[in-house]
């Protein structure tokens, strides 16, 4: 389909080569006349319907054999020019084969012009300008057809990258809260126990809940602040390979028991690899908190030449769980570094292991 303007500006400049054509023509006045009213009916009616492929090019050679008549055996008419018209309207609106068919036919026509009224050169230079017109206008649909087919690739990468990006941060929410949820309950619970018999434990354990909360909350800030499209946007620094032994002593003190076996040097590892090994820590622990709690649980973090293995084994039976995106998260943050995530039961146990590259 032609654009609105060409399909206005395409009859619009037929139209004023025809009314050219019929004040130089030679024909006698009526022909004329009822020639280029023909090639202008024809040209209107194509603008309005905008018929496509092999219609267009059959309604087009039919106004430039109206056309012709008005110009006929005259090389310095310039009415010609409405056959370049239709050649560059064929070329803008329809695929290569039906357009320089047209192209072709009219070729012809200025071929037999020629060798009818031999002796003048002027038809060379209406052939080449038709072709000419023909590759331009060419060109100029495929380069349009290019630019629509970018934006609509950019506006699906654009999409896609919105979705990735709501993604991540829906992750990193669960992550936080689903964190600091279940060990400040847990902690909650332990005061709630402990208030008459040790209030100094119990002080202890609410000071710890008080404590993930505040740090939780200033996490929730940051990954919602990265939603906002202005404004300024709060960081909180993100935590590491660093931050393991916090965790897994955050847990010891929510009543977990834990024990954690670091092998090489976590310092070696990346930002981005630190902040995968600590979530699938922290979300394997919250589960075993949540579904198994009390369980005994190992937590292994190798890291050598080859890569970074982190296991966690808990040795009780893990409870029914309901729907939930705690492991899809995992394995989501584990394969976006390239590596691989395994998780199911292990001997009376649930056992968690993620392996990432080097």
């Amino acid at each position: 389909m032609l654009e609105r303007s060409a399909r206005v500006a395409a009859p619009a400049a037929l139209a004023l080569f025809v009314v050219i054509g019929v004040v130089l023509s030679h024909q006698p006045m009526p022909v004329a006349v009822g020639a280029g009213a023909v090639a202008v009916a024809l040209g209107v009616v194509l603008a309005v319907l905008s018929p496509d492929g092999w219609l267009l090019v059959g309604s087009l050679a039919a106004a430039a054999a109206a056309l012709v008549v008005v110009c006929s055996a005259d090389p310095a008419n310039l009415g010609w020019f409405g056959l370049c018209v239709l050649a560059g309207w064929a070329a803008f609106a329809v695929p290569a084969a039906p357009a320089f068919t047209l192209t072709g036919l009219l070729v012809a026509v200025f071929a037999a012009e020629w060798v009818r009224v031999s002796g003048e050169p002027g038809w060379g230079a209406w052939v080449a300008g038709t072709v000419f017109t023909t590759v331009a206008c060419h060109l100029s649909r495929r380069q349009r057809q290019l630019v629509l087919a970018l934006r609509e690739a950019q506006a699906g990468l654009a999409d896609r990258a919105r979705a990735e990006e709501r993604t991540r941060i829906a992750r990193e929410m669960h992550d936080v809260i689903g964190h600091a949820l279940t060990v400040s309950l847990l902690h909650v619970s332990s005061a709630r126990l402990a208030l008459d018999d040790d209030p100094e434990e119990a002080r202890s354990s609410l000071a710890e809940a008080e404590r993930l909360a505040q740090r939780s909350l200033a996490e929730v800030r940051a990954a919602v602040g990265m939603m906002r499209e202005d404004g300024p946007v709060e960081h909180a620094p993100m935590p590491g390979a660093g931050d393991v032994e916090d965790l897994v002593a955050s847990f010891r003190r929510a009543g977990t028991p834990v024990s954690c076996d670091v092998v090489g040097d976590l310092s070696r590892l990346t930002a981005t690899a630190g902040l995968v090994v600590y979530r699938l820590l922290q979300e394997a622990l919250t589960n075993v908190a949540r579904h198994a709690p009390g369980a005994e649980t190992a937590v292994r973090v190798e890291v050598d030449a080859d890569g970074t293995r982190v296991t966690v084994d808990s040795a009780g039976a893990p409870g029914r769980a309901g729907p939930g995106t705690g492991l899809a998260g995992m394995r989501e943050r584990v394969e976006a570094v390239g590596g691989r995530l395994s998780a199911g039961p292990c001997g009376t146990g649930w056992r968690v292991e993620g392996v990432l590259p080097a």
